[in-house]
């Protein structure tokens, strides 16, 4: 699966367990709902400034928001040391 798929799949999971809408979460992350909205969507390359902000918006932290298994590196071949 595309990164930026997964990256939007988990903002939108956390937004919802948040309970907050696309429009609550652009508004405390100081960012634009149409912005969320193509990101929750993998249509954006989201940086890694704008996932912080929207981290501390869902009260999660950077390692929480990437803590799902759906990051974890199991690409053939390759050393964890």
């Amino acid at each position: 699966m595309d990164i930026k798929l997964k990256i939007g799949q988990r903002i939108k999971e956390l937004r919802e367990k948040a309970e907050m809408s696309q429009k609550d979460l652009a508004y405390t992350a100081d960012l634009d709902r149409s912005y969320i909205a193509s990101i929750e969507n993998g249509q954006r390359n989201v940086s890694i400034v704008n996932i912080e902000k929207i981290a501390v918006a869902l009260g999660v932290s950077l390692k929480e928001m990437f803590n799902n298994g759906e990051f974890d590196n199991n690409t053939k071949g390759s050393k964890r040391d």
